[in-house]
């Protein structure tokens, strides 16, 4: 590793330790009551604007469970037994889409197949809002007191202080989806131009998303 490298390698590492914390389902308090690091140094290291030590990086990594390779953005994305914003308890594979640095949050996800039909999955909720889009397999979402199905194409957005959870639904294979997620209740913006043969003042804006129903 180049010298340059390793200078900003701990300083790399904030992003990554913010999308190891939201996959753990944690917040700042919760982990600065867990660690005895404060919520402000937490919140420095993560944007970037503190450079971790050693020491508070193999603290965060063990508390996350994660291997200090993850942080280091040494390890590429594997299957692994998680507690990430939309994982309950199955083993799954998390492939990051973006940096993790300010606003929306983009995952692809991986469900293995199941051989019997789950337990209606588990449910957590937090702060942020999320996008969610199928793209292989049966999804099954439990959202509140709703219990949804969705398919290839099927989306569903949702305020994450409701209580949510996933699982597959048992198609015999794999599920693949995509999860956008806005930490501060960030969303998807749909924009489409005029519409043929008329005037706008200005573009429409609607709001990205659909749920699907079994």
């Amino acid at each position: 590793m180049a010298g340059d490298d390793l200078d900003s390698t701990p300083a790399a590492m904030g992003p990554r330790l913010r999308a190891a914390r939201e996959q753990h389902g944690a917040t700042l308090v919760g982990i600065s009551r867990a660690t005895g690091i404060s919520p402000s140094t937490l919140s420095r290291i993560e944007t970037g604007r503190r450079k971790p030590t050693l020491e508070v990086v193999l603290q965060l990594a063990k508390e996350y469970g994660v291997s200090l390779d993850e942080p280091a953005g040494t390890a590429p994305a594997v299957a692994r037994r998680s507690t990430a914003l939309h994982s309950f308890g199955d083993d799954k594979a998390v492939l990051p889409l973006t940096r993790y640095v300010d606003g929306l949050h983009a995952h692809k996800h991986v469900l293995p197949a199941v051989e019997h039909s789950p337990a209606r999955p588990r449910q957590v909720s937090h702060e942020g809002y999320a996008w969610l889009c199928v793209l292989y397999g049966r999804l099954w979402l439990a959202l509140g007191n709703q219990d949804l199905v969705l398919t290839a194409g099927d989306v569903a957005e949702f305020g994450t202080r409701t209580p949510h959870g996933v699982a597959n639904a048992g198609s015999g294979g794999p599920v693949e989806y995509l999860i956008m997620f806005g930490p501060q209740g960030e969303r998807p913006r749909l924009r489409t131009p005029p519409a043929v043969g008329r005037r706008s003042r200005q573009p429409d804006h609607a709001q990205a998303g659909r749920e699907a129903h079994p």
